[in-house]
């Protein structure tokens, strides 16, 4: 009952994300004459300049895709961007009046990049896909080791060099603004919004530094033990993890304990447990 339940769950979810991305195209980039990455671009420019049906175009693009990439995918992930492709269709059809018109092509193109960018996302984030270049970039890293990011960037350039046969230079430039807009709110879906850092210090004084980080801010650490590469002595190292807020904080700290010691503090993209956000996700 609960698989079923989590099943269903993803499935709303990925519904959702679809009809996020069909508004989305409709009302801000169809109606503005903006453009998009990959199959979504191409689907655009056709219909601009053959006034083909976009989410006919989408959905026949993928099709042959599909049926090359169902075993890249993985059956779970493939039904689930089967249901995503179509979804996204059909949702392309049934939003196709809803066009907003913009003065401001900047306004038109971040709209329709954080839109995109969430809906994408949410797709992602519960196992599917939203087909297309995706499908493609998966099968190029199965059989040939091309990184998937790459092959999607190099596929999402090329769409954009074809918009601008067809688009004029003030259009290209906003879809290009889409676009990138789009990526990064994908990765704030995918990656979360809790970020936090990652502070490793290599002291002699680690306990002492690990006692006050826990009194004073109230962070657990963790004590490793370690061995210099060159002086092959004894070193103990101190790992924590805090909040962006916490830097300076967890800096000075350290630094009134042992001024010489070695520190570095590096970006983690999402941090579940205690202190920060409960652990889960959507798959």
């Amino acid at each position: 009952m609960i698989i079923l339940y989590e099943r269903i769950k993803q499935c709303l979810a990925i519904t959702l994300g679809s009809a996020l991305v069909g508004f989305s195209m409709n009302y801000f980039n169809l109606a503005n004459g903006l453009s998009e990455g990959g199959i979504a671009g191409i689907s655009l420019l056709l219909e601009y300049v053959l006034r083909w049906n976009t989410g006919m175009m989408y959905l026949l693009f993928n099709i042959p895709l599909l049926l090359l990439g169902w075993k890249a995918l993985g059956k779970r992930s493939f039904l689930y961007t089967v249901l995503a492709t179509v979804m996204m269709s059909v949702f392309l059809f049934l939003f196709r009046e809803l066009r907003f018109p913009m003065n401001d092509l900047l306004l038109a193109s971040l709209y329709a990049g954080v839109l995109s960018g969430i809906g994408v996302g949410i797709i992602f984030r519960y196992g599917g896909t939203s087909g297309g270049t995706d499908i493609v970039a998966q099968i190029l890293h199965n059989y040939f080791g091309w990184p998937v990011g790459r092959s999607l960037f190099a596929f999402d350039a090329a769409t954009l060099l074809l918009s601008l046969v067809f688009l004029d230079k003030e259009r290209m430039m906003y879809t290009i603004v889409t676009v990138f807009v789009g990526s990064r709110v994908l990765d704030l879906v995918l990656e979360g919004v809790q970020r936090g850092k990652a502070v490793v210090v290599i002291s002699n004084q680690a306990k002492r530094i690990s006692d006050a980080v826990n009194k004073e801010m109230g962070r657990g650490t963790t004590l490793i033990d370690g061995r210099g590469g060159y002086t092959n002595e004894e070193r103990p190292i101190l790992y924590c993890v805090v909040s962006r807020v916490e830097v300076m904080k967890i800096k000075r700290l350290i630094r009134n304990v042992d001024p010489y010691a070695f520190v570095t503090v590096s970006d983690i993209f999402e941090v579940l447990g205690e202190g920060f956000k409960a652990s889960g996700d959507g798959t």
